[in-house]
Protein backbone atom coordinates (compact mmCIF):
# COMPACT_ATOMS: atom_id res chain seq x y z
CA UNK A 1 0.00 0.00 0.00
CA UNK A 2 1.58 3.55 -1.44
CA UNK A 3 2.16 6.50 1.44
CA UNK A 4 -0.72 8.43 -0.58
CA UNK A 5 -3.36 5.23 -0.11
CA UNK A 6 -2.55 5.08 3.51
CA UNK A 7 -2.67 8.61 4.22
CA UNK A 8 -6.62 8.73 2.60
CA UNK A 9 -7.49 5.51 4.42
CA UNK A 10 -6.48 7.34 7.91
CA UNK A 11 -8.06 10.16 6.82
CA UNK A 12 -11.31 9.17 5.73
CA UNK A 13 -11.46 6.58 8.44
CA UNK A 14 -10.96 8.98 11.09
CA UNK A 15 -13.99 11.11 9.99
CA UNK A 16 -16.07 8.23 9.83
CA UNK A 17 -15.22 7.12 13.70
CA UNK A 18 -16.40 10.70 14.54
CA UNK A 19 -19.51 11.33 12.50
CA UNK A 20 -21.27 13.52 14.28
CA UNK A 21 -18.77 15.78 15.34
CA UNK A 22 -17.40 15.99 11.36
CA UNK A 23 -21.18 16.92 10.04
CA UNK A 24 -20.93 19.82 12.30
CA UNK A 25 -17.72 20.96 10.84
CA UNK A 26 -18.76 20.09 7.47
CA UNK A 27 -21.81 22.17 7.98
CA UNK A 28 -20.21 24.76 9.19
CA UNK A 29 -17.91 25.06 6.57
CA UNK A 30 -20.70 24.11 3.95
CA UNK A 31 -22.90 27.18 5.61
CA UNK A 32 -20.12 29.54 5.23
CA UNK A 33 -19.33 28.41 2.12
CA UNK A 34 -22.71 29.30 0.97
CA UNK A 35 -22.35 32.54 2.86
CA UNK A 36 -19.43 33.62 0.34
CA UNK A 37 -20.59 32.35 -2.71
CA UNK A 38 -24.40 33.55 -2.29
CA UNK A 39 -22.52 37.11 -1.20
CA UNK A 40 -20.05 37.32 -3.67
CA UNK A 41 -22.37 36.71 -6.36
CA UNK A 42 -24.53 39.46 -5.48
CA UNK A 43 -21.47 41.93 -4.27
CA UNK A 44 -20.63 41.40 -8.38
CA UNK A 45 -24.12 41.29 -9.91
CA UNK A 46 -25.85 43.89 -7.77
CA UNK A 47 -24.20 47.36 -9.67
CA UNK A 48 -26.08 45.81 -12.55
CA UNK A 49 -29.06 45.08 -10.75
CA UNK A 50 -28.59 48.23 -8.60
CA UNK A 51 -27.95 50.42 -11.76
CA UNK A 52 -31.41 48.86 -13.27
CA UNK A 53 -33.52 49.75 -9.77
CA UNK A 54 -32.05 53.29 -10.11
CA UNK A 55 -33.26 53.96 -13.58
CA UNK A 56 -36.74 54.19 -11.85
CA UNK A 57 -35.68 57.37 -10.00
CA UNK A 58 -35.18 59.43 -13.23
CA UNK A 59 -32.38 60.56 -15.82
CA UNK A 60 -29.11 60.37 -15.37
CA UNK A 61 -27.44 62.69 -18.30
CA UNK A 62 -29.05 65.55 -20.11
CA UNK A 63 -28.32 66.48 -23.99
CA UNK A 64 -29.02 70.31 -24.65
CA UNK A 65 -27.52 72.45 -27.41
CA UNK A 66 -24.16 74.06 -27.69
CA UNK A 67 -24.64 77.84 -26.96
CA UNK A 68 -25.69 79.51 -30.38
CA UNK A 69 -26.72 76.28 -31.84
CA UNK A 70 -30.18 74.34 -32.07
CA UNK A 71 -30.75 70.54 -31.45
CA UNK A 72 -33.28 68.59 -33.41
CA UNK A 73 -34.56 65.00 -33.87
CA UNK A 74 -32.10 64.33 -36.66
CA UNK A 75 -28.94 65.91 -34.21
CA UNK A 76 -30.42 63.62 -31.18
CA UNK A 77 -30.64 60.74 -32.90
CA UNK A 78 -26.87 61.00 -34.71
CA UNK A 79 -25.93 61.68 -30.94
CA UNK A 80 -27.82 58.30 -29.23
CA UNK A 81 -25.96 56.11 -31.83
CA UNK A 82 -22.61 56.85 -29.88
CA UNK A 83 -23.73 55.11 -27.10
CA UNK A 84 -24.35 51.36 -26.93
CA UNK A 85 -27.31 49.64 -27.28
CA UNK A 86 -27.16 47.36 -24.51
CA UNK A 87 -26.32 51.04 -22.14
CA UNK A 88 -28.98 52.81 -23.28
CA UNK A 89 -32.30 52.49 -21.60
CA UNK A 90 -34.41 55.60 -22.90
CA UNK A 91 -33.68 59.01 -24.14
CA UNK A 92 -36.82 61.43 -23.55
CA UNK A 93 -36.73 64.49 -26.13
CA UNK A 94 -38.44 67.91 -24.95
CA UNK A 95 -39.35 71.26 -26.17
CA UNK A 96 -41.14 74.12 -24.28
CA UNK A 97 -43.43 76.39 -25.55
CA UNK A 98 -46.28 78.54 -24.03
CA UNK A 99 -49.63 77.87 -25.54
CA UNK A 100 -53.05 79.44 -24.51
CA UNK A 101 -56.66 78.25 -23.72
CA UNK A 102 -57.92 81.53 -24.52
CA UNK A 103 -61.90 80.46 -22.72
CA UNK A 104 -59.94 80.07 -19.53
CA UNK A 105 -58.00 83.02 -20.19
CA UNK A 106 -54.96 80.84 -19.19
CA UNK A 107 -51.45 79.91 -20.98
CA UNK A 108 -49.27 77.27 -20.02
CA UNK A 109 -45.95 75.58 -20.49
CA UNK A 110 -46.56 72.72 -23.04
CA UNK A 111 -43.72 70.06 -23.51
CA UNK A 112 -43.39 68.14 -26.76
CA UNK A 113 -42.09 64.64 -26.01
CA UNK A 114 -41.84 61.12 -26.83
CA UNK A 115 -44.51 59.19 -24.40
CA UNK A 116 -42.85 55.93 -25.20
CA UNK A 117 -39.47 56.83 -23.84
CA UNK A 118 -41.02 59.27 -21.21
CA UNK A 119 -41.80 55.57 -19.58
CA UNK A 120 -38.07 54.36 -19.99
CA UNK A 121 -36.62 57.60 -18.35
CA UNK A 122 -39.48 58.59 -15.94
CA UNK A 123 -41.42 55.15 -14.72
CA UNK A 124 -42.11 57.54 -11.51
CA UNK A 125 -44.84 59.11 -13.47
CA UNK A 126 -48.25 58.63 -12.11
CA UNK A 127 -51.09 58.37 -14.82
CA UNK A 128 -54.57 58.32 -14.19
CA UNK A 129 -55.96 57.46 -17.26
CA UNK A 130 -53.26 56.38 -19.92
CA UNK A 131 -50.50 57.54 -21.84
CA UNK A 132 -51.64 59.71 -25.08
CA UNK A 133 -51.03 57.40 -28.13
CA UNK A 134 -53.02 58.98 -30.83
CA UNK A 135 -52.56 62.58 -32.75
CA UNK A 136 -53.92 65.58 -31.00
CA UNK A 137 -54.04 63.54 -27.19
CA UNK A 138 -52.59 65.11 -24.58
CA UNK A 139 -51.15 64.77 -21.11
CA UNK A 140 -52.27 67.52 -18.16
CA UNK A 141 -50.79 67.95 -14.96
CA UNK A 142 -52.33 67.36 -11.88
CA UNK A 143 -52.08 71.10 -11.21
CA UNK A 144 -53.26 72.49 -13.86
CA UNK A 145 -55.92 69.78 -13.93
CA UNK A 146 -57.03 70.80 -10.88
CA UNK A 147 -57.32 74.83 -11.82
CA UNK A 148 -58.71 74.49 -14.56
CA UNK A 149 -61.28 71.67 -13.71
CA UNK A 150 -60.50 69.03 -17.06
CA UNK A 151 -60.74 65.12 -16.44
CA UNK A 152 -60.19 62.31 -18.47
CA UNK A 153 -62.06 62.59 -21.55
CA UNK A 154 -62.25 66.54 -22.01
CA UNK A 155 -60.90 68.29 -24.41
CA UNK A 156 -59.25 71.31 -24.53
CA UNK A 157 -58.42 74.30 -27.55
CA UNK A 158 -54.90 75.24 -27.27
CA UNK A 159 -53.47 78.07 -29.45
CA UNK A 160 -49.87 78.81 -30.65
CA UNK A 161 -48.97 82.42 -31.00
CA UNK A 162 -45.91 83.01 -33.12
CA UNK A 163 -43.31 85.59 -31.93
CA UNK A 164 -40.03 86.40 -33.56
CA UNK A 165 -38.65 84.19 -36.27
CA UNK A 166 -34.85 85.08 -35.10
CA UNK A 167 -33.23 85.02 -31.81
CA UNK A 168 -29.45 86.10 -33.30
CA UNK A 169 -28.04 88.77 -32.82
CA UNK A 170 -30.05 91.72 -30.55
CA UNK A 171 -33.76 93.15 -30.51
CA UNK A 172 -32.06 96.36 -31.44
CA UNK A 173 -30.96 95.30 -34.86
CA UNK A 174 -34.28 94.46 -35.43
CA UNK A 175 -35.89 98.18 -35.22
CA UNK A 176 -35.48 99.28 -38.81
CA UNK A 177 -37.32 101.50 -40.60
CA UNK A 178 -41.12 99.61 -41.74
CA UNK A 179 -40.40 96.59 -39.71
CA UNK A 180 -42.61 94.25 -38.39
CA UNK A 181 -42.09 92.86 -34.56
CA UNK A 182 -43.03 90.73 -32.86
CA UNK A 183 -42.93 89.92 -28.69
CA UNK A 184 -44.51 88.39 -25.85
CA UNK A 185 -43.66 88.55 -22.14
CA UNK A 186 -45.50 87.50 -18.77
CA UNK A 187 -48.48 89.70 -17.61
CA UNK A 188 -50.59 88.93 -14.32
CA UNK A 189 -50.63 85.41 -13.34
CA UNK A 190 -47.30 84.28 -15.27
CA UNK A 191 -49.68 84.21 -18.38
CA UNK A 192 -48.46 85.37 -21.35
CA UNK A 193 -49.17 89.27 -23.66
CA UNK A 194 -48.37 89.06 -26.90
CA UNK A 195 -47.82 92.25 -28.99
CA UNK A 196 -47.45 93.30 -32.38
CA UNK A 197 -45.98 96.45 -33.93
CA UNK A 198 -45.32 97.81 -37.30
CA UNK A 199 -43.07 100.67 -37.83
CA UNK A 200 -42.80 103.74 -40.20
CA UNK A 201 -40.34 105.02 -41.89
CA UNK A 202 -38.33 106.62 -39.00
CA UNK A 203 -38.19 103.57 -36.97
CA UNK A 204 -40.93 104.74 -34.51
CA UNK A 205 -44.37 102.65 -34.00
CA UNK A 206 -46.93 103.29 -36.69
CA UNK A 207 -49.43 100.35 -35.79
CA UNK A 208 -49.52 98.43 -32.56
CA UNK A 209 -51.96 95.13 -31.84
CA UNK A 210 -52.02 93.73 -28.17
CA UNK A 211 -53.30 90.25 -27.42
CA UNK A 212 -54.11 90.08 -23.80
CA UNK A 213 -56.64 87.12 -23.97
CA UNK A 214 -55.07 85.33 -20.90
CA UNK A 215 -56.06 87.97 -18.49
CA UNK A 216 -58.68 88.56 -16.77
CA UNK A 217 -61.20 90.41 -19.42
CA UNK A 218 -62.06 93.16 -16.50
CA UNK A 219 -58.42 94.40 -16.03
CA UNK A 220 -55.79 92.86 -17.87
CA UNK A 221 -57.87 92.66 -20.82
CA UNK A 222 -58.28 95.84 -21.22
CA UNK A 223 -55.56 96.83 -22.88
CA UNK A 224 -56.71 95.87 -26.08
CA UNK A 225 -59.62 97.31 -25.34
CA UNK A 226 -59.38 100.56 -24.61
CA UNK A 227 -58.22 102.36 -27.57
CA UNK A 228 -56.55 104.93 -25.18
CA UNK A 229 -54.03 102.76 -23.98
CA UNK A 230 -52.63 101.50 -27.58
CA UNK A 231 -52.50 105.39 -28.92
CA UNK A 232 -49.66 105.73 -26.06
CA UNK A 233 -47.15 103.76 -28.08
CA UNK A 234 -48.19 105.49 -31.75
CA UNK A 235 -44.57 107.70 -32.80
CA UNK A 236 -42.57 106.79 -30.58
CA UNK A 237 -39.23 105.37 -30.44
CA UNK A 238 -38.44 101.80 -28.84
CA UNK A 239 -36.73 100.94 -25.62
CA UNK A 240 -39.71 102.63 -23.89
CA UNK A 241 -40.33 102.80 -19.77
CA UNK A 242 -43.78 102.02 -18.20
CA UNK A 243 -44.27 104.98 -15.99
CA UNK A 244 -42.42 107.52 -17.93
CA UNK A 245 -43.27 106.69 -21.96
CA UNK A 246 -45.93 104.64 -21.24
CA UNK A 247 -48.86 105.31 -18.31
CA UNK A 248 -50.32 101.84 -17.08
CA UNK A 249 -54.19 101.17 -16.97
CA UNK A 250 -55.50 101.69 -13.63
CA UNK A 251 -56.04 98.44 -11.97
CA UNK A 252 -53.82 96.71 -14.88
CA UNK A 253 -50.46 97.83 -13.40
CA UNK A 254 -49.25 94.17 -14.27
CA UNK A 255 -50.33 93.85 -17.96
CA UNK A 256 -49.78 96.91 -19.10
CA UNK A 257 -45.62 96.71 -18.07
CA UNK A 258 -45.88 93.01 -19.57
CA UNK A 259 -47.22 94.94 -23.25
CA UNK A 260 -43.89 97.62 -22.51
CA UNK A 261 -41.88 94.61 -21.71
CA UNK A 262 -43.12 92.78 -24.76
CA UNK A 263 -42.36 95.99 -27.47
CA UNK A 264 -38.82 95.93 -25.99
CA UNK A 265 -37.89 92.66 -26.39
CA UNK A 266 -39.48 92.29 -29.53
CA UNK A 267 -37.69 90.78 -32.81
CA UNK A 268 -38.56 91.05 -36.66
CA UNK A 269 -41.95 88.83 -37.06
CA UNK A 270 -42.69 86.18 -39.27
CA UNK A 271 -45.18 87.59 -40.90
CA UNK A 272 -46.66 84.33 -42.76
CA UNK A 273 -46.77 82.69 -38.99
CA UNK A 274 -50.01 82.99 -37.79
CA UNK A 275 -51.65 82.09 -34.31
CA UNK A 276 -53.21 78.40 -34.59
CA UNK A 277 -55.74 76.69 -32.25
CA UNK A 278 -55.99 73.27 -32.35
CA UNK A 279 -58.49 70.80 -30.00
CA UNK A 280 -57.19 68.36 -28.11
CA UNK A 281 -58.27 65.05 -26.29
CA UNK A 282 -56.93 64.45 -22.64
CA UNK A 283 -56.73 60.89 -21.90
CA UNK A 284 -54.63 61.31 -18.39
CA UNK A 285 -53.53 63.48 -15.77
CA UNK A 286 -50.25 63.30 -14.74
CA UNK A 287 -49.51 63.06 -11.08
CA UNK A 288 -46.07 63.25 -9.29
CA UNK A 289 -45.70 65.75 -6.17
CA UNK A 290 -43.33 67.85 -8.65
CA UNK A 291 -42.81 70.19 -10.90
CA UNK A 292 -44.61 68.68 -13.90
CA UNK A 293 -48.07 68.58 -12.47
CA UNK A 294 -47.74 72.19 -13.84
CA UNK A 295 -47.04 71.30 -17.05
CA UNK A 296 -49.29 70.31 -20.17
CA UNK A 297 -47.22 66.95 -22.32
CA UNK A 298 -48.09 65.98 -25.96
CA UNK A 299 -46.15 64.59 -28.76
CA UNK A 300 -43.33 66.45 -30.31
CA UNK A 301 -45.20 65.65 -33.56
CA UNK A 302 -48.13 67.13 -32.56
CA UNK A 303 -45.96 69.96 -31.13
CA UNK A 304 -43.85 70.72 -34.39
CA UNK A 305 -47.88 70.16 -36.22
CA UNK A 306 -48.68 73.35 -34.45
CA UNK A 307 -45.78 75.69 -34.64
CA UNK A 308 -43.99 74.48 -37.85
CA UNK A 309 -40.70 73.78 -36.07
CA UNK A 310 -38.64 71.02 -35.68
CA UNK A 311 -36.59 71.89 -32.59
CA UNK A 312 -35.38 70.40 -28.98
CA UNK A 313 -34.58 72.06 -25.74
CA UNK A 314 -33.52 68.99 -24.05
CA UNK A 315 -33.16 65.57 -24.68
CA UNK A 316 -33.17 63.20 -20.62
CA UNK A 317 -31.08 59.98 -20.86
CA UNK A 318 -31.13 57.09 -19.17
CA UNK A 319 -28.00 55.24 -19.22
CA UNK A 320 -27.11 51.86 -17.46
CA UNK A 321 -23.72 53.37 -16.08
CA UNK A 322 -21.46 53.46 -13.23
CA UNK A 323 -20.03 57.11 -12.97
CA UNK A 324 -16.73 56.51 -14.76
CA UNK A 325 -18.74 55.39 -17.68
CA UNK A 326 -21.20 58.05 -17.42
CA UNK A 327 -18.33 60.54 -17.74
CA UNK A 328 -16.53 58.86 -20.57
CA UNK A 329 -20.16 59.04 -22.52
CA UNK A 330 -20.77 62.52 -21.66
CA UNK A 331 -17.51 63.06 -23.38
CA UNK A 332 -18.18 61.21 -26.03
CA UNK A 333 -21.55 62.66 -26.88
CA UNK A 334 -20.55 66.75 -26.22
CA UNK A 335 -19.58 68.31 -29.66
CA UNK A 336 -20.81 68.78 -33.22
CA UNK A 337 -23.48 72.12 -31.28
CA UNK A 338 -24.71 69.41 -28.48
CA UNK A 339 -23.61 69.54 -24.85
CA UNK A 340 -24.08 66.42 -22.50
CA UNK A 341 -24.24 66.80 -18.85
CA UNK A 342 -24.48 64.54 -15.94
CA UNK A 343 -27.22 64.50 -13.48
CA UNK A 344 -25.22 65.28 -10.82
CA UNK A 345 -27.72 63.94 -8.00
CA UNK A 346 -29.26 61.17 -9.96
CA UNK A 347 -25.13 59.83 -10.54
CA UNK A 348 -23.55 60.30 -6.57
CA UNK A 349 -27.01 58.90 -5.06
CA UNK A 350 -26.00 55.79 -7.15
CA UNK A 351 -22.51 55.62 -6.92
CA UNK A 352 -23.34 56.37 -2.79
CA UNK A 353 -25.82 53.89 -2.78
CA UNK A 354 -23.90 51.02 -4.75
CA UNK A 355 -20.74 51.51 -2.47
CA UNK A 356 -22.61 51.08 0.80
CA UNK A 357 -24.30 48.19 -0.22
CA UNK A 358 -21.31 46.57 -1.63
CA UNK A 359 -19.45 47.52 2.14
CA UNK A 360 -22.61 45.96 3.64
CA UNK A 361 -22.46 42.71 1.58
CA UNK A 362 -18.26 42.89 2.08
CA UNK A 363 -18.73 42.98 5.92
CA UNK A 364 -21.24 40.50 6.32
CA UNK A 365 -19.53 37.82 4.41
CA UNK A 366 -16.02 38.31 6.33
CA UNK A 367 -18.59 37.77 9.77
CA UNK A 368 -19.71 34.80 8.64
CA UNK A 369 -16.23 33.29 7.41
CA UNK A 370 -14.38 34.11 10.56
CA UNK A 371 -17.76 32.32 12.66
CA UNK A 372 -16.99 29.42 10.43
CA UNK A 373 -13.29 29.47 11.13
CA UNK A 374 -14.23 29.63 14.97
CA UNK A 375 -16.37 26.57 14.78
CA UNK A 376 -14.91 24.42 12.90
CA UNK A 377 -11.68 25.18 14.95
CA UNK A 378 -13.74 24.40 18.11
CA UNK A 379 -14.78 21.21 16.69
CA UNK A 380 -11.38 19.90 15.78
CA UNK A 381 -10.27 20.66 19.43
CA UNK A 382 -12.25 18.65 20.53
CA UNK A 383 -11.61 15.90 18.39
CA UNK A 384 -7.69 16.27 19.10
CA UNK A 385 -9.04 16.12 23.32
CA UNK A 386 -10.56 12.52 22.40
CA UNK A 387 -7.80 11.34 20.48
CA UNK A 388 -4.92 12.43 22.93
CA UNK A 389 -4.11 8.89 23.75
CA UNK A 390 -4.38 7.73 20.11
CA UNK A 391 -2.09 10.41 19.58
CA UNK A 392 0.42 10.03 22.49
CA UNK A 393 0.61 5.75 21.44
CA UNK A 394 1.49 7.03 17.75
CA UNK A 395 4.37 9.63 18.71
CA UNK A 396 5.49 6.96 21.45
CA UNK A 397 5.54 4.49 18.44
CA UNK A 398 7.88 6.86 16.47
CA UNK A 399 5.00 8.72 14.28
CA UNK A 400 6.85 12.37 13.55
CA UNK A 401 5.05 15.79 14.38
CA UNK A 402 4.50 16.49 10.32
CA UNK A 403 2.70 13.38 10.11
CA UNK A 404 0.22 14.25 12.61
CA UNK A 405 0.19 17.73 11.29
CA UNK A 406 -0.62 15.96 7.74
CA UNK A 407 -3.62 14.02 9.13
CA UNK A 408 -5.27 16.51 10.58
CA UNK A 409 -4.59 19.05 8.20
CA UNK A 410 -5.85 16.41 5.74
CA UNK A 411 -9.38 15.86 7.60
CA UNK A 412 -9.75 19.52 7.47
CA UNK A 413 -8.89 20.33 3.75
CA UNK A 414 -11.21 17.17 2.84
CA UNK A 415 -14.08 18.91 4.96
CA UNK A 416 -13.47 22.26 2.96
CA UNK A 417 -13.34 19.96 0.01
CA UNK A 418 -16.65 18.96 0.56
CA UNK A 419 -18.15 22.10 1.97
CA UNK A 420 -17.02 24.12 -0.90
CA UNK A 421 -18.82 21.90 -3.31
CA UNK A 422 -21.94 21.87 -1.15
CA UNK A 423 -21.91 25.53 -1.10
CA UNK A 424 -21.09 26.82 -4.41
CA UNK A 425 -23.81 25.06 -5.40
CA UNK A 426 -26.29 25.98 -2.44
CA UNK A 427 -24.78 29.72 -2.96
CA UNK A 428 -25.78 30.79 -6.65
CA UNK A 429 -29.39 29.34 -5.25
CA UNK A 430 -29.02 31.46 -2.33
CA UNK A 431 -27.94 34.89 -4.34
CA UNK A 432 -30.33 33.61 -6.77
CA UNK A 433 -33.58 33.68 -4.21
CA UNK A 434 -32.34 37.06 -3.15
CA UNK A 435 -32.08 38.30 -6.02
CA UNK A 436 -35.30 37.59 -7.05
CA UNK A 437 -37.07 38.39 -4.57
CA UNK A 438 -34.99 41.67 -3.95
CA UNK A 439 -34.48 42.86 -7.23
CA UNK A 440 -37.61 40.94 -9.58
CA UNK A 441 -34.49 39.98 -11.78
CA UNK A 442 -32.29 36.56 -12.13
CA UNK A 443 -28.43 36.77 -11.58
CA UNK A 444 -25.90 35.82 -14.09
CA UNK A 445 -23.81 32.46 -13.09
CA UNK A 446 -19.97 32.80 -13.04
CA UNK A 447 -18.53 29.86 -13.50
CA UNK A 448 -15.16 31.12 -12.04
CA UNK A 449 -17.09 31.30 -9.04
CA UNK A 450 -17.21 27.60 -8.25
CA UNK A 451 -13.34 26.92 -7.82
CA UNK A 452 -12.99 30.14 -6.38
CA UNK A 453 -15.60 29.07 -3.20
CA UNK A 454 -13.64 25.85 -2.73
CA UNK A 455 -10.49 27.02 -2.21
CA UNK A 456 -11.19 29.97 -0.32
CA UNK A 457 -13.25 26.86 2.20
CA UNK A 458 -10.28 24.68 1.99
CA UNK A 459 -8.35 27.67 2.97
CA UNK A 460 -10.34 28.31 5.44
CA UNK A 461 -10.56 24.79 6.93
CA UNK A 462 -6.74 24.78 7.00
CA UNK A 463 -6.68 27.82 8.94
CA UNK A 464 -9.02 26.60 11.66
CA UNK A 465 -6.88 23.45 12.27
CA UNK A 466 -3.85 25.47 12.94
CA UNK A 467 -4.34 25.74 16.51
CA UNK A 468 -5.81 22.01 16.94
CA UNK A 469 -2.80 20.73 14.80
CA UNK A 470 -0.79 23.57 17.49
CA UNK A 471 -2.44 21.36 20.68
CA UNK A 472 -1.97 17.69 19.14
CA UNK A 473 1.75 18.12 18.77
CA UNK A 474 2.30 19.15 21.88
CA UNK A 475 1.19 16.43 23.21
CA UNK A 476 3.63 14.24 25.54
CA UNK A 477 3.06 10.74 24.86
CA UNK A 478 4.83 9.64 28.40
CA UNK A 479 2.14 11.60 30.51
CA UNK A 480 -0.95 10.65 28.36
CA UNK A 481 0.16 7.04 28.42
CA UNK A 482 0.74 7.23 32.40
CA UNK A 483 -3.29 7.91 32.29
CA UNK A 484 -2.33 11.67 33.49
Amino acid sequence: MTKRRMFLRMVTASLLRRRSRMLIALLSIGIGATILAGMVTIYYDVPRQMRAQMRSYGANMLLMPTEGETLDSEKLAEALDKLPEDALVGASPYRYVRLDMTSRQQSFTTAGTDFAQVQKTSPYFSVEGRYPEAPREILVGGEIAETIGVKVGSDMELTWQPTAKDASGSAEDDRVPGATLAGSAKGFGDQMVYVTATLDDEAKIKEIKIDASTQTPEYGGRTQTEPGFAEQFIGKTLPLEAGEDIDALSGATVTSTAVVDALNAARAADESAQPKTTRYRVTGILVTGGEEEGYVFMSTDDLTALTGEDRLDVAELSISADEAQLTEYAQALTGEGVTARLVKRVTKSETAVLGKLQALVFLVTVVVLILTMICVSTTMMAVVSERRREIGLRKALGASDNSIRGEFLGEGMFLGLLGGVLGAVLGFAFAQVVSVNVFHASIVFRPLLLPVTVLVSMLIAAASCLMPIKRAVAIDPAIVLKGE
